[in-house]
């Protein structure tokens, strides 16, 4: 092999491993199939590779080359947790890649590096954050201090059986159904003790609102929407495999602690003035923006995103009615977040997903489930069709706001 080939064997291997990385690292941290395929067929076509890319919720498979010298590799490994800012750190990678900035070798360095690094906010902050969102969801159910301190309570106890239960590979699907059961049995018994008055069901409901997997709902249907048919079929299975690992768990820890407790009090709820709602919808996308990870850069747009879906949210209530009114909230969380890709040059998924978080019909998914828990069938399928048409409405306002205001950028 003379110098020359060999210099250039190397510089392929370089380059596909370095593509290979990416795909890897998009995907674990949670990167959605319509924009992970699109976006490494960009930086591909950047380096002079064909490429093609098949992303589905646990695997990536990867076409490099054409006729004899196509490769086909397979990256396996589960969609994980969103990180925005990582996903952030990568975009500027690629971005550095496909300007011929940096070569490929500097950024498979610069990858590993962002890959190693921990989350930027400290553990206290994410555990506040945590119980904050909990807590929101509380208000936003209508509960009263009662329920927000103690689903803030709740809500800390079940992340630290996550930090637990995550680090040993025998127990990290376990989570789900321990998590729902600790919080059913908890809220149970705490509802018994003297003078503490509060809605047990609410509580659960909230203490478990960010493990709901609406968000993974609303991706699956509008990979669905895009005929990304593999990836979404997959995420939505996915989705309401979690629904039911959850709603194990909180049957069973309903069903011990009638035994050791009693029935709950089911008590009525004693809201907060409205002016309180319109405060946790502005203090709920920080939390949100926190637990995705977020750099703090990117908060006051988070915010704006968040707060201007919510306003359209409960406007469009007003106008076309509950079930629809999530397309307005999504059309406004879409456009915000697509006028922030076209001014900042990054992705609008940064904006995009804590706003689309606050709208995310989990809560209903969750209500039909354990109505048909209770025997109440009619109550269960009202609300498994408005999550239906609560996700539909989303994913419709979100393509809306791509035809009305594209990002413009691939990446």
């Amino acid at each position: 092999m003379t110098p020359a080939t060999e210099f250039r064997a190397r510089s392929k291997s370089s380059t596909h491993n370095f593509l290979l990385r990416l795909a890897e690292l998009l995907h674990h941290y949670g990167t959605p199939a319509f924009r992970l395929e699109r976006v490494l067929i960009k930086v591909a076509s950047s380096l002079g590779v064909e490429g093609e890319f098949l992303s589905t919720p646990t695997s990536v498979m990867v076409s490099l080359g054409v006729g004899t010298d196509k490769e086909m590799h397979l990256v396996r490994g589960n969609s994980g947790e969103v990180n925005l800012g990582k996903l952030v750190e990568f975009d500027e990678v690629m971005e550095d890649v496909e300007h011929h900035r940096i070569d490929v070798e500097e950024a498979s360095a610069r990858l590993e590096r962002i890959e190693a690094r921990g989350t930027g906010y400290p553990f206290v902050l994410t555990v506040l954050a945590f119980g904050v969102a909990s807590a929101g969801a509380a208000r936003f159910f209508g509960g009263g201090l009662a329920e927000l301190g103690v689903t803030f309570l709740l809500s800390v106890g079940a992340l630290m059986l996550g930090r637990v239960l995550t680090r040993r590979a025998d127990t990290v699907d376990l989570f789900e159904p321990m998590a729902a059961f600790l919080v059913a049995f908890a809220s149970l018994g705490l509802a018994h003790v003297p003078g503490l008055e509060f809605n047990e069901k609410t509580v659960t409901l909230a203490s478990l609102i960010v493990f709901l997997p609406g968000l993974t709902l609303t991706t699956a249907l509008n990979e669905l929407a895009t005929r990304h048919l593999v990836s979404g079929v997959s995420r939505l299975a996915g989705s309401f495999a979690i629904f039911l690992t959850l709603l194990f768990g909180v049957a069973l820890g309903w069903r011990v602690g009638i035994e050791c407790f009693g029935p709950g009090f089911t008590s009525t709820l004693h809201g907060l003035p409205p002016w309180t709602l319109w405060a946790t919808a502005a203090i709920a996308p920080f939390a949100f923006g926190v637990l995705l990870d977020a750099r703090p850069r990117e908060l006051p747009v988070i915010f704006l995103a968040g707060f201007i879906g919510f306003l359209g949210v409960t406007l469009g209530a007003r106008v076309v009615g509950s079930d629809l009114a999530p397309f307005l909230g999504a059309l406004l969380v879409g456009l915000v977040s697509n006028t922030y890709a076209r001014i900042s040059n990054r992705p609008a998924i940064v904006p995009m997903t804590p706003g689309i978080f606050m709208l995310v019909p989990g809560s209903f998914g969750f209500r039909s489930l354990t109505s048909f828990l209770e025997r109440d069938a009619l109550v269960g399928i009202d609300f498994a069709f408005q999550t239906g048409l609560v996700a539909i409405s989303l994913v419709g306002g979100l393509l809306a706001a791509n035809v009305v205001m594209p990002p413009r950028r691939v990446m």
